[in-house]
This record gives C-alpha cells, sequence and structure tokens, in this order.
C-alpha cells in the first residue's frame, strides 16, 4: 500500500496548540532583555498528541533490522541482541568518565582485558589493541604496523602493497594513506587469488598483501596456504581484513592460517551497533613479530590489578582516550552470553543460511563462481532483456525487504550481494525466496514495473544522479 509523505510540523502547525506544560514559577518573573526576542521564529504550535503520532508514524517508514530483513547482514545491519544495550546502559558504565585514574576504573580496564583475552583467544594472535574506532581505521592501523615493522629493521625499499580484486573498497584507501602504492592482484576462475599473477609481482619492494578470507565473493581461498607463504618468502607480511570473520569464527583461526595482522570489526561478528546506530569499533590483533608496534594503550595486568601499558615500539595513540568503550561492552556481554560452543554455531548457522538462499535462488539468479559459499554469495541481477540489478534492488522494497548490497564486488557484472546473517529463521529466507522469485516473474512479464519501482514509498523511484549531486536537505515551504 502507497504510504502518504507525512507532513512536517510546520505544515500540521495550529495557532494555540501546544505540546507541553510547565509548572508555576517559583521565582520572580522577569522579561527577556529586548534585544533577544524576536517575533519571526514561527515555531510550530501542535497538541502532544499531534506530536507523539507525527513521530512514531516517521519511525514506522524507516527499515531497521528490529522491523525487517536485511539482506546485506553483518556488512551494514547485523541483529544487536538487546542484552548488550542493558550491560552498556548500566550506571557503572555508562557513567564512568575517562579522566577518572586506573586505580578508580579497574571494573571497565578488567572489561577491556578480558575482551583482548576473548579476541586473542577466537582469531589466534599474541596480542589485541581494542584503540582503533571503526573496521577502517583498524585497517589503517594494521598497514601502518606493517610499515613500521619494515622500517624498525631498516628495510626501507617496500612501497607496493597488494590487493586482489575481491577485496573491500577500503584497502586502497588505507594503503594510500599509509604513502604506500596499491597493485591489484586479479582473481582467478574459482574466485580465488591468481596464484601465478601473485608471484610474478612477489619481490624485495612488496610491503604486504591485504586479503579477505572469505573474501567479497563469500568464497574461502582456497590456496590459502601458497597465498600467505608466497608473500611470506618475499619478506612481505599478510594483513587480514577481518571484516568477515563471522564466516570462520571458532572453526578456524586466522592467526593460526599465517596471517601477521588482522582486524576485527565488531559490529559485523560480535553484534555492536552499526549502519547509523554506531559508533564502530575495529579491535586489531597482530602475531608476534608486530607485537612490539600495537597501537596504545593497551590494557595489562600484573597479579589482580589492571594498568594501561603503551607497547615498546608503539605506532602511538590512534584516538582520544581508549576507544569506544560502549562497543566493548556490547562486544564481550555479546561473547559471554555465547560462549564457545555458541560462537561456532553463529558460523555454522551464517553458513547455513547463506548456502540455502543460494541454493533456491541460483537458478533465476545466475551466481559467477559456482562453489559452495561462506556467510554470503553474489547472484546476477540482469535477468531478463533490459532489467537491471537496481531495478531488483527497488522492487524488493515494495515487498517489505531492505535492499541487498548491489553492484559490489566490482568483478561481478550486476552483482547482487546477499548475506542473510544466522539469526534468520527458515519461514523468513523463504518469504525473501519467494519475492524474489515473484520479482523475476515480473521482470519477464512486466519489466516496467520494476523500472518504476518502489511504488509503496512516500518518495518513489529517485534521480539517484540528482539525488547525490543536488540533495535538497532544509525544508523550503
Amino acid at each position: 500500500m502507497w504510504q502518504a509523505p507525512e507532513p512536517l510540523l510546520f505544515e500540521m502547525s495550529s495557532p494555540g496548540r501546544t505540546a507541553f506544560s510547565l509548572p508555576e514559577l517559583d521565582v520572580p518573573e522577569t522579561p527577556l532583555p529586548p534585544a533577544l526576542i524576536r517575533d519571526e521564529v514561527n515555531l510550530p504550535e501542535i497538541s502532544e498528541l499531534e506530536l507523539v503520532r507525527h513521530y512514531l508514524r516517521l519511525s514506522q517508514k524507516n527499515f531497521s533490522i528490529d522491523s525487517h530483513f536485511y539482506p546485506l547482514g553483518s556488512c551494514t545491519m547485523k541483529y544487536n541482541p538487546k542484552v548488550n544495550e542493558a550491560a552498556a546502559a548500566m550506571a557503572g558504565f555508562a557513567r564512568t568518565h575517562p579522566f577518572q585514574p586506573e586505580t578508580m576504573v579497574q571494573g571497565n580496564l578488567e572489561l577491556m582485558y578480558r575482551l583482548q583475552e576473548a579476541l586473542k583467544e577466537i582469531s589466534g594472535f599474541a596480542g589485541i589493541s581494542l584503540q582503533p574506532a571503526a573496521g577502517a581505521h583498524g585497517e589503517f592501523a594494521g598497514v601502518l604496523m606493517m610499515r613500521a615493522y619494515h622500517l624498525a629493521r631498516g628495510d626501507t625499499g617496500r612501497t607496493k602493497m597488494l590487493i586482489p580484486d575481491s577485496a573491500h573498497g577500503t584497502n586502497p584507501a588505507s594503503v594510500a594513506m599509509s604513502g604506500f602504492q596499491a597493485v591489484e592482484i586479479p582473481s582467478d576462475e574459482r574466485g580465488n587469488v591468481d596464484l601465478e599473477a601473485l608471484k610474478a609481482v612477489c619481490d624485495h619492494t612488496v610491503v604486504g598483501l591485504m586479503l579477505t578470507n572469505p573474501n567479497t565473493l563469500g568464497l574461502f581461498e582456497e590456496q590459502i596456504s601458497e597465498v600467505i607463504d608466497t608473500i611470506h618468502a618475499c619478506g612481505g607480511l599478510v594483513y587480514g581484513d577481518g571484516a568477515n570473520l563471522n564466516a570462520l569464527m571458532g572453526v578456524a583461526r586466522p592467526g593460526g592460517l599465517g596471517f601477521d595482522v588482522m582486524h576485527f570489526n565488531l559490529h559485523k561478528t560480535f553484534t555492536t551497533p552499526h549502519g547509523g546506530g554506531g559508533p564502530g569499533s575495529g579491535p586489531v590483533g597482530v602475531n608476534q613479530k608486530l607485537l612490539a608496534f600495537l597501537p596504545g594503550p593497551i590494557v595489562g595486568r600484573e597479579g589482580e590489578a589492571y594498568q594501561f601499558v603503551m607497547p615498546p615500539k608503539s605506532i602511538g595513540r590512534l584516538k582520544a582516550f581508549h576507544g569506544n568503550f560502549g562497543m566493548l561492552i556490547r562486544a564481550l556481554t555479546y561473547i559471554m552470553m555465547m560462549g564457545e560452543a555458541g560462537l561456532r554455531e553463529v558460523t555454522f548457522n551464517a553458513v547455513l543460511n547463506a548456502n540455502y538462499l543460494k541454493a533456491r535462488l541460483e537458478k533465476l539468479y545466475p551466481v559467477k563462481y559456482n562453489r559452495p559459499c561462506m556467510h554470503e554469495f553474489v547472484a546476477a541481477g540482469n535477468i531478463a532483456e533490459g532489467v537491471h540489478t537496481m531495478d531488483i534492488a527497488k522492487r524488493l522494497i515494495d515487498y517489505g525487504f531492505h535492499p541487498p548490497t548491489v553492484y559490489f564486488p566490482l568483478i561481478v557484472h550486476e552483482a547482487l550481494m546477499i548475506e542473510p546473517t544466522e539469526t534468520e529463521s527458515k519461514e523468513t529466507l523463504d518469504a525473501f525466496v519467494d519475492a524474489l522469485v515473484k520479482i523475476a516473474e515480473e521482470a519477464r512479464e512486466n519489466p516496467d514495473l520494476l523500472h518504476t519501482a518502489p511504488h509503496h514509498t512516500p518518495v518513489t523511484r529517485l534521480d539517484e544522479v540528482n539525488a547525490a549531486r543536488k540533495p535538497v536537505l532544509c525544508y523550503r515551504g
């Protein structure tokens, strides 16, 4: 059903209505100075009930993980268990001031220490820093540590960072900000890093490789040991983009696979808020080679006491105070609630859900690399003459589903990346499949229905170029 646009409060205003009442003055009334009085403010006048209904209607026009299935899952909007919020709101945590001395915040430090230890156990790394404020921030921290490692050894001739074409888009940005040159490595016919192409560029100028595993195609690197050995053989380091750790957690440990450094996306793997609900958090884990270079301070323990410690060759502080502490509370709450077996089950269910959707949809929406996927898969949306991925995505809104990631990764033409996460039921997944099956029928029989979608929203298909370049961000009534 089409949703009417919600009027502005100014348009609903009627003289004399009010949404508040104030108690009687208990001090003498004093007029404002004349210079501060304005007649042209024109504030809306509205009753309390109209005000409540206005904001409730606005909230119901939003897609949210509490109301709708997001098939772009952990990448943008993963379910955040409510117990995490309750833990983060506890007064002992929420009212802590970052300038309080260590002796007054031992509980907070213990929480950070326990999270560091939990992430070490999950990832197989020797050390963790909780400093970075987001995934890309952690990525930048990782590259800076790689640079510091080479420079500390007097190895100043390394300038190239190798990045597969199936990597996340932030990787080249982190490389450029660190003063290195990004060199793209192609994928082979099975969606892996092309091993021969990798070997061809490995020399004494290689800083390292930034590898997402599983990659953005949702595929596990089948030659992961050979890839890592090749980089190490030329003196480089291997960076793990931990964005997809939720496909490995409890099953494989990146540190054990040979990665030297990796960032964690606490929102993608450990259910802290994201997608406008942040802030984020992107801790980094390292092996023994990079332990001394971790950004600090990190939390150390001596007996029963906890204190901040700066690693001896640290690349320095990356954020004011000690990271986004509220996110650390939420992540540790989730890890402790799930336990070892629960985290492993999360991984199994994320992979199971993605493969279930892939199996049910791949005849209608072709998948370029036809292998069992991990937690996500990439199909193609150009399923009929003149129909594109964007049309599929927009039409899904009419069926009550948030669109999946579109046109990424770039190596799949008309990419439609679907990631269900572990929390969705079979009934929800089946409803999503039913919608995509119906859309495929519409694409063949009435493609204009897709070209003009969505039809049920207050604003239908936008001119995306104008919306991006000439956004209307203010009221012009």
